[in-house]
């Protein structure tokens, strides 16, 4: 004996049935909570996904995959990145994600011109001091940038490990950072 369907009244009587009871649900969990959270819970798992210039990846994940360990031990965050550019990091909470994200934007960020940073003598050399500026980016402050007075010698004015405020007064053609140590304390007064 084969049944030919259900009769439309029992189809239509089993839908409005299976609605009220959809709006009660929805009726009690509007009373629990009447709106839903701006964010997710400091606790909650998320992921992430931001797109690099292809030419970056290989700094990302550093020599033997040892930066891109650092950022995962640092961080708990796991990131997988793809052939394009793709990166995506998968966190258990916001501190994690935040860090993680913070960690792969200063590896992958560029100097850009007229900005002032918080660099470290990384080298000193007759004619200047090399400070990096961004996490595996140095530039240089020639000599005639380190001060608005006369520097005979480069280590009248600082040494290795020194930390000083540089600002990026340009990157040559060839990618090489130029930096103004003078510029930057005269912002730096002038906002004072």
């Amino acid at each position: 004996l084969k049944l030919r369907g259900l009769p439309w009244d029992l189809v239509e009587g089993a839908l409005l049935k299976a609605r009220d009871a959809r709006m009660k649900i929805l009726d009690f969990m509007a009373t629990v909570l009447p709106a839903s959270r701006p964010d997710l819970s400091p606790h909650a798992p998320r992921i992430h996904q931001v797109k690099i210039d292809i030419e970056k990846i290989g700094a990302l994940i550093g020599p033997g995959g040892k930066t891109i360990r650092r950022i995962t031990e640092l961080s708990g965050a796991q990131i997988d990145i793809e052939d394009d550019g793709t990166v995506s990091i998968f966190a258990v909470s916001k501190d994690a994600m935040d860090t993680a994200i913070r960690e792969v934007e200063l590896i992958v960020a560029e100097a850009e011109e007229g900005k002032i940073y918080d660099g470290v003598v990384t080298g000193i050399k007759e004619f200047g001091a090399f400070v990096e500026i961004l996490p595996g980016k140095d530039g240089l402050v020639h000599i005639s940038e380190l001060s608005d007075k006369h520097v005979k010698r480069v280590e009248d004015v600082c040494k290795v490990g020194d930390r000083m405020w540089v600002k990026c007064i340009g990157v040559d053609d060839r990618g090489r950072i130029k930096l103004s140590r003078r510029q930057a304390m005269q912002e730096r007064d002038a906002h004072r």
